[in-house]
């Protein structure tokens, strides 16, 4: 099988894009990969080394949901068009909602991880001021959703959001978010350590909510969603707030290694984000064997269940006080990071991600054979 796949370097399309194509390309497909926003650095693509069924095309074309990206979407899509015409693959895989529209023939796959209507949804309880841009967005999107042969989203509430916002208009498929355990240690020694991961000003990741109140344990915020490329100089981007017992240390952007680092260290993760539409941090930390406090939101029950604490929805003060339960009581600390531990093996493995995509693939291209 041939698929052409899309992904995007800002986000964490990028970690989700690599667990996909590694995955497929182990299982025998032969593998087109296109990706938009940035150039990545040599750190960025060296899984690809090994990778021999992987033709890979990076571009600098901006992002459709960037106020700038409606400049470059024309030549992005054609450049697309282009790679298909010549690779002729058997089905795409677009991880961008505007390029479900593409004028080919192929049956398309378009995964949403995220968007800007549901994002300002989700945050602001209402849509964004019409502008000329917004507009183009919204066709753009629309357009690419009633195109599209499937689309596939991390949770059955991103599925009913993403339909809230755009209208019943596409085949809704829940593909649920992998990541490959190797890539994670749950056996190192746990320290003393509460970790969350998203920017100080980010509301839909609002790990603001940690500095709201004192916590007896150190709390640790890594400020980006996504690694960043290994620095050729060693940088230090920390900034540590002590107030008596309250302690927050805000990081960097981290490598790959060093937030790996950090996963493995830290016996408890706090998911505090409002708008999660795939939760791979939370998964990340799951195959850490990390206990997860999460913002009691659909999201969070969807994916973890009872493997999981919650705190009330978007409350600080309710946050606190279960990382206080937590302090006081270790052994609830290791149950819970097992519970999540055993959950993350179960449902959000890489392998099973792909596996559900080729299953998804293949009824695609059979129903075409079929209708020709």
């Amino acid at each position: 099988m041939r698929v052409l796949v899309t992904a995007d370097t800002f986000s964490g399309v990028w970690t989700y894009a690599r667990e996909l194509v590694t995955g497929l390309v182990t299982q025998g497909a032969q593998v087109t990969l296109v990706s938009f926003g940035e150039i990545p650095l040599p750190d960025q693509t060296a899984w690809m080394q090994n990778l021999h069924g992987l033709e890979y095309h990076p571009t600098a074309f901006r992002l459709d949901w960037m106020e700038e990206g409606e400049q470059d979407f024309e030549a992005a899509r054609e450049y697309l068009c282009e790679i298909v015409r010549d690779t002729r693959p058997d089905v795409l895989h677009l991880n961008q909602l505007s390029f479900g529209a593409l004028p080919v023939p192929m049956p398309r796959v378009v995964t949403a991880h995220g968007d800007v209507l549901t994002w300002w949804l989700t945050i602001h309880g209402k849509t964004p001021a019409p502008s000329a841009w917004l507009d183009w967005y919204r066709e753009t999107v629309v357009a690419g959703l009633k195109r599209a042969n499937a689309v596939t989203v991390s949770t059955r509430w991103m599925l009913d959001t993403l339909r809230f916002a755009y209208g019943d208009i596409f085949a809704g498929h829940v593909v649920s978010p992998g990541r490959n355990p190797i890539y994670f240690n749950p056996f190192v020694a746990k320290e003393e350590l509460v970790l969350a991961i998203g920017r100080l000003w980010d509301t839909g990741k609002q790990v603001s909510l940690l500095t709201q109140h004192s916590h007896r344990q150190p709390v640790c915020i890594v400020g980006a969603d996504n690694p960043i490329p290994a620095p050729a100089v060693p940088i230090r981007a920390d900034v540590r707030v002590s107030t008596g017992e309250h302690e927050v240390s805000v990081k960097g952007a981290q490598t790959e290694s060093q937030l790996r680092n950090l996963y493995s260290k830290s016996p408890v993760f706090a998911a505090t984000a409002r708008y999660d539409p795939t939760g791979l941090a939370s998964v990340e930390a799951a195959f850490s064997r990390c206990a997860l406090v999460a913002n009691d939101t659909p999201v969070y029950r969807e994916l973890w269940g009872d493997a999981a604490l919650y705190f009330e929805r978007n409350d600080g003060e309710s946050l606190a006080e279960v990382l206080q339960q937590l302090d006081q009581d270790r052994e609830m600390v290791r149950l819970y990071g097992t519970r999540a531990y055993n959950r993350a093996r179960e449902r959000f493995t890489a392998r099973r991600m792909v596996d559900d995509y080729l299953q998804l693939y293949r009824r695609l291209r059979s129903s075409r054979t079929a209708v020709a």
